[in-house]
């Protein structure tokens, strides 16, 4: 089984809102159709408008929605299907193929298949700065601030998408995608994200330790956070 991950952009007359009801409705109906193994949807929309502040955008215009979808293969003959269902609901995607790690499963706010995960999903998409290695990056990201991440923020879910090689024409040379979900209070609340409600002293803390971390292996100048509301249409088995 594999896993690719779609960006999707929407055209500029159509509403926001059209938009997510489309892949929450019909889109999602025939991927169903087609046999996915899984699909979960990350959509901006009005429960997230709170956490506008955490938005990173260096990928301009950047991606209004993010469609997970597990197959039994990717390879584009096999992958085509999804390919043009998806293609309909958009003006544009990208797509990747990934390895799926998760260092914190939801267990504490698991969702009924097809509903809101509550709190909020926030997306990174990340390149590996061009001054290291691939595998002094990847020592990093998963030997080292992985922990950091789990000890210093208030995660119930944590999932690192790996990119293996992109899967359609002229796709961003993003090497991850990392899907991270926090309470509700995380929205606008630093010391809620940082898992220190009520202690300045822990705040400052874990965001110190965090920053210091990601500075280690992330190019902020190829980034993009993207704050999202999850959707497991259909949670893989």
């Amino acid at each position: 089984m594999e896993k690719a991950v779609y960006a999707l952009w929407h055209d500029t007359d159509r509403s926001r809102e059209a938009f997510n009801a489309d892949l929450r409705g019909t889109i999602s109906d025939k991927l169903l159709a087609e046999g996915v193994r899984g699909l979960r949807l990350n959509l901006i929309d009005e429960h997230v408008a709170p956490a506008k502040g955490l938005v990173q955008a260096n990928t301009r215009p950047q991606m209004q929605a993010v469609v997970q979808v597990w197959l039994d293969c990717a390879h584009d003959e096999f992958r085509a299907p999804v390919d043009a269902i998806l293609e309909s609901a958009c003006s544009r995607f990208s797509a990747w193929l990934v390895t799926e790690s998760q260092p914190i499963v939801n267990t504490l706010r698991p969702p009924a298949p097809g509903a809101r995960t509550e709190g909020f999903s926030e997306l990174v998409f990340l390149t590996k700065p061009a001054h290291m290695t691939y595998e002094g990056w990847r020592t990093i990201w998963h030997e080292s601030h992985t922990r950091v991440a789990i000890d210093t923020q208030s995660t119930f879910e944590y999932i690192q998408n790996t990119i293996v090689r992109p899967l359609t024409y002229a796709a961003a040379q993003y090497d991850a995608m990392i899907e991270e979900c926090f309470p509700t209070a995380a929205m606008d609340q630093p010391e809620a994200f940082y898992d220190a409600v009520g202690d300045a002293e822990k705040h400052r803390r874990n965001y110190d330790a965090m920053m210091e971390s990601c500075h280690r292996f992330i190019d902020y100048r190829w980034i993009d956070v993207i704050p999202t509301s999850q959707y497991d249409v259909k949670p893989l088995a």
